[in-house]
């Protein structure tokens, strides 16, 4: 009987201290989680060019480096853009050298040829009146053949200046502002050729970083309108956590403060550093801890970055937070 007491009073005084602690249990405060995901860097990779995908060189899955070639886009109208803006530079590029070479030689020579004409004729008129004016004087001839010898002469003289006024301005070539006009014409159609030329190099896309490629939305043979993506690449080293944080929550969190996250695809806990807090709240209602005081809260994103690399951390995995 004795052996039942005591027995019974320590399955008593177990009962009782199972309720005590399953009362302090529901009675302690419940830590808090938080629940995020991994975001990272995604580039979209278009062309300015639209035309017919010529060629895609990469895969989903595929892993790229800065500069290579993701696919190249063919565009026969912007490569007769390119033939005649070609031409059109080719030809100023022509006039331009005309401007500062001036005349040819043959045309100086025969400006000079012109103007020596002319001086010789001015000498044979001049000579001619003195002659006139001799017979004039000893009054064998009258005035109006006098009159008509000097008007020769001084005609003969006119058109020797003009003449050699030609063969200078021949000698001398195009004007400054000839040559200034000729070189911004040449200086147009090299900017010209230019533009199509960029726009074309456009055509044949390189990855801007290094990274997985995560979509590939055209194929070979497709039509590809200007700015539409055709590849997507995703660079986790660029990678982050994100969490939508209650306002009454904030004030655990700093700028630069490390955290540790668990991520639970991985199986690891990783030290996160608090890199955003975003200045501007999300509405979302949220119940109230004490009874009777219930109002609404914003949310506000917040950014995590890794203080290392990850291996084997995917864009969407969850990352929980414990407060």
């Amino acid at each position: 009987m004795r052996i039942n007491r005591i027995l019974a009073i320590g399955a008593l005084g177990l009962l009782v201290i199972i309720l005590a602690y399953g009362m302090w249990l529901a009675q302690a405060p419940k830590a808090q989680r938080l629940q995020g995901q991994i975001e990272a860097r995604e580039y979209n990779i278009s062309s300015k060019v639209p035309g017919r995908v010529e060629q895609v060189m990469v895969r989903r899955g595929d892993q790229v480096s800065s500069g290579d070639l993701l696919f190249a886009i063919n565009s026969p109208e912007l490569n007769a853009k390119l033939m005649q803006a070609q031409g059109g530079r080719d030809a100023a590029q022509a006039m331009m050298q005309e401007a500062d070479n001036g005349a040819r030689k043959q045309q100086v020579m025969a400006s000079k040829e012109q103007w020596l004409k002319a001086q010789a004729a001015a000498t044979l008129a001049k000579t001619t009146y003195q002659r006139v004016e001799a017979l004039f004087n000893e009054g064998v001839l009258a005035r109006q053949k006098r009159d008509e010898a000097y008007t020769q002469w001084q005609a003969a003289q006119y058109t020797e200046q003009a003449a050699y006024a030609m063969y200078q301005m021949t000698e001398e070539g195009a004007r400054e502002e000839t040559k200034a006009a000729a070189a911004g014409n040449a200086l147009m159609a090299e900017g010209a050729v230019n533009e199509v030329s960029a726009i074309l190099a456009d055509s044949q896309m390189r990855a801007p970083m290094s990274g997985e490629v995560s979509e590939v939305l055209l194929q070979r043979g497709e039509l590809a309108p200007s700015g539409f993506p055709v590849v997507s690449i995703i660079d986790m080293q660029d990678a982050w956590a994100v969490f939508h944080v209650r306002e009454d929550q904030l004030k655990d969190f700093k700028l630069g403060q490390q955290v540790e996250l668990t991520i639970p695809a991985l199986g690891e806990q990783v030290v996160f550093e608090v890199a955003h807090i975003s200045v501007m709240g999300q509405f979302a209602t949220w119940r109230s801890t004490e009874s009777g005081h219930d109002f609404d809260m914003r949310t506000f994103e917040m950014e995590l970055r890794p203080s290392q690399p990850i291996a084997g951390l995917r864009v969407g995995m969850s990352a929980m937070l414990a407060l």
